[in-house]
């Protein structure tokens, strides 16, 4: 199964095309500073980091309007 699950990241965003927006951002940020990544220990793609960084409320994800 994969964590953390779809409908628990929407429920952090207004959208489905924000969550991808904001994750996508977090995720190239992750991969220019790579000591977030070599904190996890194992190889750990930096989508999934930002995915999880969303669910666990550290991300903010809101659409400027």
């Amino acid at each position: 199964m994969i964590e953390p699950s779809f409908d628990d990241l929407l429920q952090k965003t207004d959208s489905k095309y924000t969550l991808v927006i904001a994750a996508a951002k977090r995720a190239r940020q992750l991969l220019q500073n790579d000591t977030a990544l070599k904190k996890e220990g194992k190889a750990v793609k930096p989508v999934s980091l930002a995915l999880r960084e969303i669910a666990a409320g550290k991300l903010r994800c809101e659409r400027k309007r």
